[in-house]
Formats: C-alpha cells, sequence, structure tokens
C-alpha cells in the first residue's frame, strides 16, 4: 500500500488532505515523494512561521533533547522560567500557564475568567458566562465545539457546556446589549482565521476595550493563529493599542517543531490559580520551552515580523490588482491573507488543488476562501513566484 492507502485504511477520515504526500521540508519549501518542489502557502496554519526545519531551531532542539526533555512540572527546571519571562516582557501581561496545543490554551483561557469571575467579581456559583462570537474557531474540544456557530463540527458530538453566549463577530453593540451581571469574559479572535481570514471594523477590538472596562469583565483574545508576527505585528492587538486581560498564544510558539501554547494575563487573573486546579503532563517540558525562547528570537533577530508587515501588504497589493471574474475579494493583514472566490465559478477547493498542480500548496475554507500564510521568511521574489502561479491558475479557469 502506498502512503495514502495506509491513511485511508488505518486513520479516522476526519481530514479531506490534498493529493500529495509530503517527505521533507526545508525553509518555505516541501518536496514529495516523487521528488516534486512546492512552496508552502499554509504553514501549518501558521505554525511553521520560522519555515521548515529551521537550522537555528534544530540546532537547540537536538542539544536539548540530548540532554532532558520531559519531567514533570512536580520539579523546576531551568527552561520554563526564561520563556515565561520573555512572553510577559514581549506581550505587556504579568503571569504565563504553559499548555501544548491551541485548544488546551484556550481551555485554560476559559477556566482562568470563570475562576476571576467566581473568585474576584463574585458571580454566583455555576452561572458565569463567556460571550464569545459567531464564525468563530477557538478548538475541537467538547466545549469549544459546543459555542460554535458551524453545526457540522457539533453533530453528533453533544450534549454541550453551558455558560456561552453567541453574537454576531464585529458588532461591539450586540456584545454590550449580551453582557450581564454574570459575564466573566469575551472571547474573541482579532481576526477571525478559520472564518476566512475574516476582519472586523478598524475600531473593534478597541471598542471591546472600552466595553469591558465599563462593564467589570475580562477581555480575551485568541492570537492562537494571529499572533507571533503573522499580522505585521508581534501580536494582533498591537494594532490597536490596547492590552487584553487574557492572551491565548500557540501555534508559531513551537517553532513548527514542538506542540507548544501559553495563556498569559494579568496578575489579577493568573496568581488565582492553585496547586491542583490544573495541569499538563506535557506542559512546560524543558524541549518545547527551549524551542519556544529560539523561536522568539528568530523572530526578532531576523526580523521576521517587519517582513511580514512589508511582504503582507506587497501581496495584497499585487492580488488586489488582478482583473478576474473568479475573485470577489481579497482581505487580510500581514502574511496573512484570504481570496474570496465566488463559488458559482470554481470552488475553493477546486483553486487550490489546481495550485497544487502549479507547486503552490495552500488550503480553502468552507469553499469560498483561499488561504495564504507562508512562512515569514519568505523572500518577494518567492511571492513574486507564487503571484504567477495564481494568474496562471486563474488565466485557465
Amino acid at each position: 500500500m502506498n502512503a495514502i492507502e495506509l491513511e485511508g485504511k488505518y486513520c479516522a477520515k476526519n481530514y479531506l488532505p490534498l493529493p500529495v504526500v509530503l517527505v521533507r521540508g526545508e525553509g518555505v519549501w516541501l518536496w514529495d515523494e516523487d521528488g516534486n518542489k512546492y512552496l508552502d502557502m499554509m504553514s501549518a496554519y501558521s505554525a511553521v512561521s520560522h519555515g521548515h526545519s529551521n537550522p537555528r531551531l534544530v540546532k537547540v532542539f537536538q542539544e536539548q533533547a540530548g540532554k532532558l526533555a520531559i519531567v514533570s512540572r512536580a520539579y523546576y527546571t531551568n527552561k520554563l522560567g526564561p520563556l515565561a519571562k520573555k512572553l510577559c516582557e514581549i506581550s505587556g501581561l504579568d503571569m504565563m500557564l504553559p499548555m501544548n496545543t491551541g485548544a488546551e490554551a484556550v481551555e485554560t483561557g476559559i477556566k482562568a475568567s470563570r475562576l476571576w469571575g467566581y473568585k474576584v467579581k463574585n458571580i454566583p456559583e455555576n452561572k458565569a458566562e463567556i460571550i464569545v462570537a459567531e464564525g468563530n474557531f477557538h478548538g475541537r474540544t467538547t466545549t469549544i465545539i459546543g459555542f460554535s456557530s458551524e453545526k457540522e463540527y457539533q453533530d453528533g458530538f453533544g450534549p454541550f457546556t453551558a455558560g456561552f453566549n453567541l453574537v454576531p463577530y464585529g458588532d461591539v453593540s450586540a456584545i454590550e446589549k449580551a453582557i450581564t451581571p454574570n459575564t466573566c469574559a469575551v472571547m474573541v479572535e482579532p481576526i477571525q482565521g478559520e472564518g476566512g481570514i475574516k476582519l472586523p471594523s478598524e475600531n473593534y477590538i478597541r471598542e471591546l476595550r472600552r466595553v469591558c472596562d465599563e462593564n467589570n469583565v475580562l477581555l480575551m483574545l485568541d492570537e492562537i493563529q494571529s499572533g507571533f508576527g503573522r499580522t505585521g505585528k508581534m501580536f494582533c492587538f498591537e494594532h490597536d493599542n490596547i492590552l487584553p486581560d487574557i492572551l491565548l498564544l500557540g501555534k508559531a510558539l513551537g517553532g513548527g517543531m514542538m506542540p507548544l501554547s501559553a495563556v498569559i494575563g494579568k496578575k489579577e487573573v493568573m496568581e488565582l490559580f492553585v496547586p491542583g486546579s490544573h495541569g499538563s503532563t506535557f506542559g512546560g517540558n524543558p524541549l518545547a520551552c527551549t524551542v519556544g525562547l529560539e523561536a522568539l528570537k528568530i523572530l526578532e533577530e531576523e526580523n521576521l515580523i517587519e517582513n511580514s508587515a512589508e511582504l503582507g501588504a506587497y501581496m495584497m497589493d499585487e492580488l488586489r490588482k488582478i482583473n478576474s471574474p473568479a475573485i470577489k475579494k481579497v482581505r487580510g493583514r500581514g502574511l496573512w491573507i484570504g481570496v474570496v472566490i465566488k463559488p458559482d465559478i470554481i470552488t475553493a477547493r477546486k483553486f487550490c488543488e489546481m495550485l497544487k498542480e502549479e507547486g503552490v500548496l495552500s488550503k480553502e475554507t468552507h469553499e469560498t476562501v483561499v488561504r495564504f500564510a507562508p512562512p515569514l521568511i519568505i523572500t518577494k521574489e518567492q511571492i513574486d513566484w507564487v503571484l504567477e502561479k495564481i494568474r496562471k491558475v486563474l488565466a485557465e479557469i
């Protein structure tokens, strides 16, 4: 059996991959088992922002793996503290709690905000509410999918956890109306990634900060995809000159090598955790922390954030110049771009299949949006090459 047949027989079919079997990656490039070369315009949903097998990350990974990889949080190590300090410094927040995956970070953020609601705001027991946005994607756990507005994410998985109020994305007045004395937090993505690279109005996040302050409610931002330079700033909230109360991070923090996520928050929230109230076998392990700290250094020292801002603006401008009946809209920020496709002309899935044949790997969302989120190390010449392939596919359509 070949690789595709093996997965088809022995793996649950919870994904529908493009028909390509990848065996090697270097920088922005990937190779399949037949030696064909592809430019990666997905970066594993922003997890590979530093490029595949980044030499600096490979070096520290190998060195640390040869010393100490995993121990229990029942002991201290010399790796977690420096990572926590760095994350607090660059975010402007006070304390960090390490986890592994984005969904774990979201679940931890939910617990943190509820804990604050009961211990500080004095919400009656089991009455805490969190306001979330339609079109959200915060993960795949049963709690998280329970407040999704996508029915396909929920089908067959109920009953779901109560305590979440769903309001339209980008509508501050709807959030104001939804706030009750039992509201402990508002949780949103500053840009909705899985929703199709959807940007809210220019002042949405700033207004959310105001509304939360006025109503004694925590502002929790999910920057698992948008963080670490993806939008042209270290964190997307920096575009609005505000500070959240809780920040959820993951993906690129692990340098494309290790699962690593974090919840960072203000002291009055995070200090409420006590021994036994939360934990993780692998969270904060020395190997992941070593890779994570080096990943942050690379972002700053190699100017990847500035590269994202400059080349993202360039790519969006060039995409908007393309005159094609298949393109409805181009939107995004930094190197996080969504091209909205007219489904009556071609589906986004078919568009991605055609791009694959031209050596460009991307991923559709909701059959109407093609996402482009390359590693932040990409060059202008490589973007021009991708643009040439996009134009060719559009011409064929």
